[in-house]
This record gives structure tokens, sequence and C-alpha cells, in this order.
């Protein structure tokens, strides 16, 4: 949602992105909360939109959360986005096929995300695949 922000230069380069749009991407979870707050009835979900680029070691962004500090289902987003991401054709990286989506999951268990969450995602799409 919060995407709808940036500008279509920034989305679609296939170049290491600059200072500026690298800070113009990482307003896009504060953009995309506060659309989201003005929603009637999707109140709850704030946080979890607001916190999906959060990192289990908290290295992640906008507040720099670290581990149970970041809500359980931003906690998932962060790996559905992640996943969804790798998996998709993307102008600045090439589509992972999903097996090395998970290994990048698995690799990054305890940093970028919390290693129960990773694994029981990495067992639920494994099992739908």
């Amino acid at each position: 949602l919060g995407k709808i922000n940036i500008t279509k230069e920034t989305l679609v380069s296939s170049k290491k992105l600059t200072d500026e749009q690298w800070a113009e991407m990482k307003r896009h979870p504060v953009d995309s909360a506060a659309m989201i707050r003005r929603i009637e009835g999707l109140e709850d979900i704030v946080f979890i939109v607001l916190h999906h680029h959060e990192k289990y070691d908290g290295s992640g962004y906008p507040a720099g959360l670290k581990g149970d500090k970041i809500d359980p289902l931003a906690r998932v987003l962060t790996v559905a986005d992640s996943y969804d991401a790798m998996t998709s054709s993307r102008p600045y990286q090439k589509m992972k096929t999903p097996e090395e989506a998970f290994d990048e999951i698995t690799r990054c268990k305890g940093t970028h995300f919390d290693p129960e969450i990773a694994e029981k995602f990495i067992t639920a799409i494994s099992a739908a695949i």
C-alpha cells in the first residue's frame, strides 16, 4: 500500500538504490500504516503493517525493534513478504525457486527472521507446493 507514494523510477530501478531512493523505500511501512489507520475496522492490523520490515536482530526499520518486541503477526508477515519478494521477478533481482527462497530464509533465521516462525512457514509452504 505505502509503495503507492514511491516514485516509479525508484520502484523499477535495476540499479543499486541511491541513499535518497533507499530513504524513500524505507518510508513505505509508515505510509502504509497511516493509510490502514484511516480504514474503519482495520485499526488492529496497523502495527503488523508498520513493523513488517523489522528484523529479528533489531536491524530492520522503521523502529529497529528486536525479537519479541516485534508483534508476532508482523514477524509472520516479514517472512511471507520476503518469500514473495524472493520468488517474484523484480527488475533488480532474478526470481528464486521456492527451494532457494527456503534456503535463504533458513540462512537468515535468528537475524532477519524469528527462527520458530521461519521454520513453521517453510514447513507450511513446502507442504502446499
